[in-house]
């Protein structure tokens, strides 16, 4: 389901996070290359192992099992799932509120001139677009 309200699979948590972005950065990874990524966090490999696995379980990765080692690779993509934690942040934090959570986000950390052009540009594009 590509749905970004998909209520079936549960949102990652922080550490869960972590795996996913390398996962999306890097492509299918085993445990190991996983944990080597995840150094700096000083995470053991069995606490890697069992994040990835209760991973699979919760539908956020697959693993491919033709291999030796197996394989893991994210089951949803980078930008649905931040779209899923946007969704639920919005809700939970802003009381339903866009505007407040772009002012909020802005207000957060400094914004470079570039990211607030681009920020800019697809404001206009979502005017233009009909909702």
């Amino acid at each position: 389901m590509s749905d970004i309200h998909d209520k079936q699979t549960p949102m990652p948590t922080e550490a869960e996070l972590d795996i996913l972005q390398i996962l999306w950065s890097n492509g299918p990874q085993t445990v190991r290359e996983v944990h080597q990524a995840l150094r700096d966090k000083q995470t053991g490999y069995t606490t890697v192992l069992k994040q990835m696995q209760v991973m699979t379980e919760k539908g956020l990765l697959k693993r491919n099992e033709r291999f030796r080692s197996h394989v893991y690779a994210v089951k949803h993509g980078r930008e649905r799932t931040q779209q899923r934690l946007i969704v639920d942040l919005l809700q939970r934090a802003f009381s339903g509120s866009a505007k407040n959570l772009v002012l909020g986000a802005l207000s957060a950390r400094p914004v470079s001139h570039e990211e607030l052009a681009e920020i800019k540009q697809a404001i206009r594009q979502f005017e233009e677009t009909p909702q």
